[in-house]
């Protein structure tokens, strides 16, 4: 069985400002090492179920030369190969040559989420809201779609209690969820310590992976997303400066002065003429 781990910081245990997931800031390096932990815990979980394969793909943008590269390769589990300093939602090679399930860990809200910690979507400055057809995602939808394309379903969401609520009305009831802690706002939090956090992300981790382990062919509780064909993609963001960053894109037209429409055969089209990477 083989598992793909995409990953977040904004939604591990213990994280609840901005200074503890940017590169450079004293408080990041025990983001980094509070995140590893919880990737490792995922590891765990899923050679339990039966994994032979197991890749983590850094997920998050740090700044800098930290953008994508905020594991602390010493601190992780001897069973897993990383993906660091690739580009964010571009790597598919294992999507690509057959993957069995995704894992999402330390996924965070959507932007406007009122008890989403640290709440954005992919740029806290410039994207506002997103759709993919009639359906308003933030990162976390993006990811599904993402291995969607390729048909691989996301079986396991760990984060605060907001993302696991958006992902389970995007992905639907079967999915196995993990809230490591409860927005109380924006930039606070109530808790589960990471000791408690990492056996719980463990033991879902098990419990999304075990039925595929158990038997060759068995289906997944959750079916991969993929939005309807043709698809339109959404983009609404805050600023008309920001919303120029789209003018001129095949593909793209403006329906209001801070909205655009993404038209393509398939996701990953609509998709490739909105996203720069």
């Amino acid at each position: 069985m083989r598992v793909l781990i995409m990953s977040d910081m904004e939604g591990v245990s213990g994280i609840v400002t901005w200074s503890q997931v940017t590169g450079g800031h004293q408080m990041y390096e025990e983001g980094r090492r509070l995140y590893t932990e919880e990737i490792n815990a995922a590891v765990r979980g899923a050679k339990r179920a039966g994994a032979t394969e197991i890749v983590a793909v850094d997920c998050h943008g740090a700044g800098q030369d930290w953008s994508f590269n905020s594991f602390v390769p010493e601190l992780l589990d001897p069973d897993c190969e990383w993906v660091a300093h690739h580009a964010w939602s571009r790597y598919t090679d294992m999507l690509e040559t057959g993957c069995d399930a995704a894992l999402m860990v330390g996924m965070h809200a959507r932007a406007g989420t009122p008890d989403g910690v640290l709440c954005h979507t992919i740029s806290t400055v410039k994207w506002k809201n997103l759709w993919f057809n009639d359906d308003l995602v933030g990162e976390l939808g993006i990811n599904a779609a993402l291995c969607g394309h390729y048909g691989v379903p996301v079986l396991l969401v760990t984060g605060d209690t907001a993302v696991c609520r958006e992902s389970a009305e995007l992905l639907g009831p079967g999915l196995t969820t993990v809230a490591v802690k409860h927005g109380l706002s924006r930039y606070s939090a109530r808790q589960i310590p990471p000791v408690r956090a990492r056996q719980m992300i463990e033991d879902g981790a098990y419990q999304a992976l075990q039925d595929l382990g158990a038997s060759p062919g068995a289906r997944p509780a959750v079916s991969p997303y993929v939005p309807a064909k043709p698809t339109q993609i959404i983009v609404e963001v805050d600023t008309p400066d920001k919303a120029l960053e789209f003018k001129g894109r095949h593909g793209v037209e403006f329906v209001e002065p801070l909205k655009v429409v993404s038209t393509g055969k398939d996701w990953l089209q609509a998709w490739d003429q909105v996203w720069h990477w």
